[in-house]
């Protein structure tokens, strides 16, 4: 069970800080360990020092971030938005800076081109972004975008759990968004989805993961399965079809279209790190340098189907679209294990045109 907020504050937020003067102290000491431990390995699997670099960033720009929340609790300042906003924007920025040095990452982003009357239509209404869900920090990399590169107020439904990260717990629940509990059933999801979307402004971005978790073999059978117990067999079917993705569950999108009419809407396709879900997988199977591929498709206000049918075919349809793509960017068939339950594979499309670059 999560602590009271008041025992969050007190306790957790302070221990990072502490924790984060220690590893500075101790430095030294962890990478000499780290790099003792790696003498046995090959090359690309010494990833010790790396880890160790990239945690001691990680706390020291967290335990910068609680000071400012600080600040601005005492200076009366923790109810400015915009503040606590570029604060995020910072944070994430610094994040990736590291993640860029230290995992040599780096990203591809593929999107149409606007015109001017486009671009300025673009930043005159909200967003819902609708995104698969894959690969360790995807949710914090799509953030930083929409930040850095859009200049967007992201809102976001989260799990309650992630409250245990102190800087997190302190900025997010400072701005509109929302945590749930992991008893939480899927209409009180939606109902924070209706919450945050009706009370958009044209700046503000909605981010929405319509398939509830992180792809595994496992779970796209089980979810296949519930859409047949539902008498749902032609979403079950149309989820076979995809290799990489769970089959999206449409109520939260719909929630959020249906309360928020002028929005437009944005699909995310990403690639990359698709195979790193849990820590063992990232400490296991991390390459020497990352790189992820992403792609974004806009759909106007106007061009979103009317009825909930119309609806769930359109949400299946981008889905589709969105494994097709990840299949044609792997460029190989899909792993081992995804076609048990007799799944096709969707049919290649011509290479993408790259994009903007970082």
């Amino acid at each position: 069970m999560l602590p009271p907020r008041i025992l969050r504050r007190v306790v957790l937020a302070p221990l990072v800080i502490v924790v984060t003067v220690f590893m500075l102290v101790t430095l030294p000491f962890w990478l000499v360990v780290t790099a003792a431990a790696s003498l046995r390995l090959p090359p690309p699997q010494r990833r010790g020092a790396r880890f160790v670099w990239f945690a001691v960033a990680w706390l020291t720009l967290e335990s910068a971030v609680l000071i400012a929340c600080l600040w601005l609790w005492v200076a009366g300042g923790a109810k400015r938005q915009e503040r606590h906003y570029a604060l995020i924007g910072w944070f994430l920025t610094r994040v990736y800076g590291a993640a860029e040095r230290i995992f040599l990452l780096t990203t591809d982003i593929e999107e149409p081109e606007p015109t001017p009357e486009e671009q300025e239509a673009r930043l005159s209404r909200p967003v819902i972004v609708l995104s698969r869900h894959a690969g360790p920090g995807d949710s914090f990399l799509l953030i930083h975008h929409l930040l850095a590169r859009y200049h967007r107020r992201p809102r976001i439904v989260m799990k309650a759990a992630l409250q245990y990260d102190p800087s997190l717990d302190v900025v997010v629940n400072r701005l509109p968004n929302a945590f749930v509990p992991r008893s939480t059933d899927q209409s009180g999801v939606t109902a924070e989805i209706r919450r945050l979307a009706a009370t958009m402004g044209d700046r503000d971005a909605l981010v929405i993961f319509p398939e509830g978790g992180n792809f595994t073999p496992r779970r796209r059978r089980l979810a296949i399965r519930r859409l047949e117990e539902k008498g749902l067999t032609g979403e079950a079917g149309r989820a076979r079809d995809m290799d990489h993705l769970l089959p999206p569950r449409p109520n939260g999108a719909i929630a959020a279209i249906e309360s928020c009419p002028p929005a437009d809407v944005i699909f995310v396709a990403h690639t990359g790190l698709d195979q790193l879900v849990t820590v063992g997988d990232v400490w296991r199977k991390l390459p020497v340098s990352a790189h992820i591929t992403a792609k974004w498709w806009r759909v106007p206000a106007a061009e979103i189907p009317r009825t909930r049918e119309e609806r769930v075919r359109w949400l299946y349809d981008h889905w589709a679209l969105i494994d097709a793509w990840i299949t044609e960017q792997r460029g190989s068939r899909p792993e081992a294990g995804t076609q048990s339950d007799g799944a096709g594979r969707p049919a290649s499309r011509p290479p993408a045109r790259r994009g903007w670059r970082r």
